[in-house]
């Protein structure tokens, strides 16, 4: 009988405690302004994706800074066979304050078949404004959403790695990289090296889980993506190297192929 009690106790704690995160996971969001890590050196690199090992497209991306401003460019695009069944494009251009590495504004382009997306996201101090347009649609569709903390993909990467990354931390972020938020929750798994086409790299190794936030501020779980790894170089740089992730198809990856810098490293 007491054993059945203390084992009633138990789920009774965690049951409160998980309906408490659920409610007050803003409370758990990072708040901190960026790290001390040296910012990055500007570069340009190209990315390959796929699933299986199997190319399916790629991408050419390009890093610079000003004195102000971060800015990130890319193109991605299908290859291939894969282009012959799904021919896609996309141009992507993300600025961010250099100082504070909170994000100002995403323009992307998508070309799928024959139709063509425009996604403008302008942020502040208060949320994003994102406007939407399709090529076969009138008129494009705009949507506010106030919430302060938001990053893109760009700056969300850039604080993250300003961070010390020790291992076992964990990081939560909101980002909004063009319809919705998602609360993305980082754990800093540990150490070691990683393998990939371009050579060998002493990496640090993180898990990523996304949880979509809805329109009254609850977590939802994410559709199509279950979770991910992502390995960053153990260096000055912190480089994207590597990610898999588990997602509707299957697991797919996207992976370093080349990358040139424009300076020499940064000593530590």
């Amino acid at each position: 009988m007491k054993t059945l009690t203390r084992v009633a106790a138990a789920v009774s704690i965690l049951t409160l405690t998980a309906a408490a995160f659920a409610q007050d996971w803003r409370a758990t969001i990072d708040t901190e302004p960026p790290g001390t890590f040296p910012a990055p050196r500007a570069f340009r690199a190209t990315y390959r994706f796929g699933w299986s090992g199997f190319t399916a497209a790629t991408a050419n991306v390009r890093f610079a800074r000003t004195a102000d401003r971060a800015e990130l460019s890319g193109n991605v695009q299908t290859i291939d066979a894969v282009k012959m069944l799904w021919p896609f494009e996309a141009d992507h251009t993300s600025s961010v304050n250099a100082g504070t590495l909170r994000p100002i504004e995403v323009k992307q382009t998508e070309s799928v078949r024959s139709k063509k997306i425009t996604t403008t996201l302008a942020f502040d101090d208060r949320g994003v404004t994102a406007t939407r347009s399709e090529s076969n649609k009138p008129n494009p569709k705009v949507k506010r959403v106030e919430m302060p903390n938001l990053f893109d993909l760009q700056s969300g990467m850039l604080y993250l790695r300003s961070q010390p990354l020790r291992d076992g931390t964990v990081h939560r972020l909101v980002v909004f990289p063009g319809k919705d938020p998602y609360l993305a929750t980082i754990t800093v798994k540990g150490r070691e090296r990683l393998a990939i086409a371009l050579g060998g790299y002493n990496a640090i190794k993180c898990d990523l889980n996304l949880s979509k936030v809805t329109r009254d501020n609850q977590l939802k779980p994410h559709k199509k993506f279950k979770r991910a790894t992502v390995w960053i170089s153990d260096d000055a740089d912190r480089i994207f190297l590597r990610a898999e992730a588990e997602v509707f198809v299957g697991t797919v990856f996207a992976e370093l192929q080349s990358i040139e810098y424009d300076q020499p490293p940064v000593r530590r």
